[in-house]
């Protein structure tokens, strides 16, 4: 097949190695960010936040926080162009999903006399995810995992190399960037760049997906 998304998503891959000296274009970053922002979510919650790496300080924080575990992953830290560090919320509550639901009337989204019926309504499937602590951070993780699927997707049209991650260490990336974060957890960050040629062993090779129909079926 020879449609764009399926071109995206056959050149995607998991880079292994980044070229330091390359740099993604400011109009692409904004890009990305916009991307991101305007992932989908369930009942859109949009319990997260989404910290980009840019700067050499902050390269140097992450690449700090790899000091016990996951090594393979630092020299991603310093050497891709920017890195997105993925946080969701481990306890989203009914009064911060208030301010989903103002923005769902202040767009026009949402009727505002409807606004009750959103609030008691939708959240109520959050309520079927929180645990009697209040703890919900399986299901905000899951939502979070949807805007990373989303910023791969965009990355690949952009012809930008990336490496999920989830070799990371969320405690020291917690310490490290306890004021960010704010009570968020970071679980997994995304590498974002462009390779280095002739050292990047993963660049080039044929996809490997089991068989269509052992996982597509159509009813």
């Amino acid at each position: 097949m020879t449609h764009p998304i399926i071109k995206d998503l056959n050149t995607r891959y998991t880079t292994k190695k980044y070229d330091a000296t390359k740099r993604i274009s400011a109009q692409d970053i904004e890009i990305i960010k916009q991307s991101i922002h305007l992932s989908a979510s369930s009942i859109n919650s949009q319990p997260w936040k989404f910290i980009v790496l840019e700067s050499d300080e902050a390269k140097q924080r992450f690449h700090n926080t790899f000091a016990n575990m996951f090594q393979f992953n630092q020299p991603h830290a310093k050497e891709a162009s920017h890195t997105i560090l993925f946080a969701y919320n481990p306890r989203f509550t009914k009064e911060q999903y208030k301010k989903v639901v103002d923005a769902e009337v202040t767009s026009g989204h949402l009727p505002a006399e409807r606004y009750n019926d959103m609030l008691d309504g939708a959240f109520g499937f959050a309520e079927l995810n929180t645990d009697e602590t209040g703890f919900n951070g399986n299901w905000t993780k899951a939502q979070t995992y949807i805007a990373l699927g989303n910023t791969l997707h965009t990355l690949a049209r952009l012809g930008i190399a990336s490496t999920p991650m989830e070799g990371v260490d969320a405690q020291l990336i917690g310490e490290e960037f306890k004021q960010e974060l704010d009570g968020y957890v970071c679980d997994f960050a995304l590498a974002m760049g462009y390779h280095k040629e002739g050292e990047d062993y993963n660049h080039g090779l044929p996809k490997a997906r089991l068989p269509f129909e052992d996982v597509v079926t159509t009813l």
